[in-house]
Formats: C-alpha cells, sequence, structure tokens
C-alpha cells in the first residue's frame, strides 16, 4: 500500500537565525532612537523659548523711543541727548543737519514743545508701559512643554530683559569705520540697546544654554503718513 508524504512549511534554521540577529540589531539601536527622540523633544523645547524671546525684542521696539515722547496726541519728536554732537539739531532749525524742512522728524513737537531723552528704568510716578526702557530688569518664568521620547516634558524658561543706551560716536573722517550698536555707553544717547536673554534651571544639559537675542531702536522722532492728490 502506497504512503503519501503531506509537506507542511516550517522554519529553516538559517531563516531562524537571520530573525535572531535583526531583532538584535534592533534591540541594540533602541537607546540610540530613545536618545534622538530626546533631543528632538529638547530642541523643540528651545526654538519655543527663542520665538517667545524674539517676540518679545520685536515687542518692546514697537513702544515709544522715550518717556518723554510717550504723548499719544502728538508725532513723537526727537529728544536732545548727551551723544553724538553730530546728531545734535542744526542751530535752531528743529532739525537734523541733511533733515528736508517737509520732514515730521523733528526736535520741535508740534505743539512747540522740546524734550531730553530720559534715565532708563521705570518712569515715577508712571505705573504703564509706555516706552521701551520702562522693561529694563524685566524678568519672566513661562513654562513650554514637548513631546520628549514617549513623554511630555515640561520646561521652566527664564526670559530677562535689559536696555541700556549704546554708544552712537563715529568718525566721519575716515574711509571706512566699523561700528558696534550694542556698547554700552554712559549717560543718555540717541540708541537704545535691547538685549533678552533666555536661560532654563531644568538640570538637562540640553537646555542649560543662554540664548542672547539683540536688537536697537533710534531716536528719529515719529513719522506720518502724507496724502497726496494725483
Amino acid at each position: 500500500m502506497l504512503k503519501t508524504k503531506i509537506m507542511r512549511p516550517a522554519i529553516a534554521m538559517l531563516e531562524l537565525i537571520f530573525a535572531i540577529v535583526i531583532m538584535g540589531i534592533i534591540l541594540m539601536s533602541a537607546p540610540q532612537l530613545i536618545s534622538t527622540a530626546t533631543k528632538s523633544g529638547y530642541v523643540a523645547i528651545q526654538q519655543e523659548a527663542i520665538n517667545e524671546a524674539a517676540s518679545q525684542v520685536n515687542m518692546i521696539m514697537g513702544y515709544h523711543w522715550d518717556e518723554n515722547d510717550a504723548d499719544e496726541k502728538y508725532i513723537d519728536p526727537i529728544l536732545a541727548s548727551t551723544g553724538d554732537t553730530d546728531l545734535d539739531e542744526e542751530g535752531t532749525t528743529g532739525r537734523r543737519l541733511g533733515t528736508p524742512k517737509e520732514s515730521y522728524r523733528a526736535f520741535v513737537r508740534s505743539d512747540g514743545q522740546r524734550f531730553n531723552a530720559s534715565a532708563l528704568g521705570g518712569d515715577l510716578g508712571d505705573t504703564e508701559e509706555d516706552d521701551i526702557d520702562d522693561f529694563e530688569g524685566d524678568s519672566r518664568l513661562i513654562e513650554i512643554e514637548a513631546a520628549v521620547a514617549d513623554t511630555v516634558e515640561k520646561t521652566t524658561i527664564k526670559i530677562n530683559k535689559t536696555i541700556s543706551y549704546s554708544a552712537d560716536e563715529a568718525d566721519y573722517t575716515q574711509s571706512s569705520f566699523t561700528y558696534d550698536p550694542f556698547s554700552a555707553s554712559g549717560g543718555t544717547t540717541n540708541i537704545k540697546s535691547i538685549t533678552v536673554t533666555v536661560t532654563s534651571d531644568s538640570g538637562q544639559d540640553e537646555l542649560e544654554k543662554k540664548i542672547i537675542l539683540r536688537g536697537f531702536s533710534c531716536n528719529i522722532g515719529g513719522y506720518k503718513l502724507v496724502e497726496r492728490n494725483f
């Protein structure tokens, strides 16, 4: 009597070895994959902090240059300072040298008043933030969260703002010159520097970095759009 053998599929020893090797490679790379995912989460947190700092710089630059030109009823005048004398008023014209007569950028406000640039810091008796240097020394904490590996990491970021007067003098007799708008100066000048510093006390090495963003604003007065009919 004939016997029929039925062949059934099975796993060969070679295939089993290959499967074990591949699983081993995957398991060996798992820690590196987790580490990469964690760092990506920290990078996301840092990027959020940088975006917040950048928005703070832009926000501050949108304020009046000084308390003495913050009256909304008038166009901001240029303020007298102790900075570069080449930027002072030309005689009694109310304007700087080279400024057109039709320009609204003048030392004399439309009501005839003239003002000096004031000292930095919060203005006496004024509790409102209406000019750039009201943000001097302002610090605030923000909490940012991002997916880190398989968890949501919450990190506290400190944003500190510093406002200072910068040197505005330059040697115009040279054919070329270098100028640093962020070099500190004593007294009042025609440039205010804005520095926003981002730090973290999270204890994570990836986040223990000091990030500094800078901006500056100049004492050039305000402007008014002019309509012309053609």
